[in-house]
């Protein structure tokens, strides 16, 4: 079995190096866009492992170092003289306002289930928003979303309209940095057939729902295209204003944006200098980081993860054993009243009774026995019975008073 699994996976590892892509085209940014200017070496880091529940952790702690402090005034709702009138007056104990000749006075107060009164628990702004994450862990983070930024099933099924592009991770020249106007930016997606994905984040705009509407946050949006960048020389006013797209640099590579709502699979536009510097930020499977220190990428445990594919190979088939059907025996039913055991299960106390009852045979048993007679009785003749008549008369003597 150990031969089996050794030689699927030599079979196995061979297979993925063959289909692995070592290298990326790089698009221009003419009428033309899908038309290959150069090529690139794809990064080490697009093949880290894909780990989703790491990305949602640290999503989840990332996104409360936004939040900004919250509470109520901690004078709310005991702005007032009240007291309690205490017992003996056929109300409730609560604190009740001073004073006459107003609605106000004798009604209820600071309590929370009183009108004008504080609230249960009051919030406090000292309370704990922020956390604090390990830097691994970030990382690690990192490398799943941008590993899962080039697989396009996981692109597609996080909504982005990917059909009409070359390929993915699609890497645009550097010349794109330079762009100022939105008409050129407009000009690229198009060209690159990723426009359809700025369409469809026009669509999804709405009003947002609740209290947000009134605190300038009005509309919601999908999210779009996010352009990755090295240097900005005017592209982030090219883009700024196209909805739902969004800019970053590089060297602030940021989680809440490559994996919005710890989601991954995020349509990234990378400029030709910014995909080729992840080599020097993560390094690959066999070379350090060289901006991060002591940083190496993290490996997969298996080469290839899918196990039902490796357990109904036919390499580790073909040395199992036939699958075991479980022998399924009826079920031999027992009268209780007849088995004792069984009786016993359903009535423990059945044994207690049984044992009374037996107890109470023998001492019966005992007082209805006569003992018996010795050799010697059985040897000793019978007395002859006197006659009645003689036995009356000498009853009658007894009785009858001595002169």
């Amino acid at each position: 079995l150990y031969k089996t699994f050794t030689t699927f996976f030599k079979k196995n590892l061979q297979l993925t190096e063959m289909t692995s892509r070592p290298m990326v085209g790089v698009y221009g940014v003419s009428e033309d866009a899908q038309q290959r200017v150069g090529q690139t070496k794809l990064p080490g880091v697009f093949s880290a492992p894909i780990r989703n529940d790491i990305v949602k952790f640290v999503h989840t702690n990332i996104a409360k170092n936004k939040r900004q402090p919250y509470a109520v005034s901690f004078k709310a709702g005991h702005q007032t003289s009240a007291e309690s009138w205490g017992t003996g007056r056929a109300v409730a104990r609560i604190p009740r306002v001073r004073g006459g000749g107003t609605h106000r006075s004798g009604q209820g107060a600071y309590g929370n289930m009183c009108r004008g009164g504080r609230m249960f628990a009051p919030t406090r702004i000292w309370r704990r928003w922020h956390r604090k994450v390990a830097v691994n862990q970030k990382r690690y983070a990192m490398t799943s979303a941008l590993a899962a930024s080039a697989l396009p099933a996981l692109v597609m099924s996080r909504g982005h309209r990917i059909q009409q592009i070359p390929e993915v991770p699609l890497v645009v020249s550097d010349d794109v940095q330079t762009m100022e106007k939105t008409k050129q930016a407009v000009q690229l997606l198009k060209g690159l057939g990723a426009y359809s994905d700025v369409d469809k984040v026009k669509v999804t705009k709405k009003i947002r729902p609740g209290r947000g509407k009134a605190r300038n946050r009005r509309h919601k949006l999908r999210k779009g295209p996010l352009i990755i960048y090295s240097k900005n020389k005017g592209v982030s006013r090219a883009f700024r204003n196209l909805p739902g797209v969004e800019m970053m640099s590089v060297d602030r590579l940021n989680l809440l944006q490559l994996a919005p709502g710890a989601h991954l699979g995020r349509f990234c536009i990378w400029t030709q200098s910014a995909f080729e510097k992840l080599d020097k930020l993560y390094g690959t499977q066999k070379k350090r980081s060289m901006l991060k220190k002591g940083y190496r990428l993290p490996r997969p445990m298996m080469t290839n993860a899918d196990v039902g594919r490796i357990i109904n190979s036919d390499e580790v088939q073909r040395v199992l054993r036939p699958k075991r059907l479980p022998i399924k025996h009826p079920r031999l039913k027992k009268n209780p009243l007849k088995n004792d055991l069984v009786m016993f299960r359903l009535n423990p106390y059945a044994k207690t009774l049984k044992r009374k009852a037996i107890l109470a045979g023998l001492k019966q048993k005992t007082k209805t026995v006569k003992p018996k007679e010795t050799a010697e009785e059985k040897d000793k003749p019978a007395e002859p019975k006197k006659p009645e008549a003689a036995e009356a008369k000498k009853k009658v003597e007894k009785e009858a008073p001595k002169k």
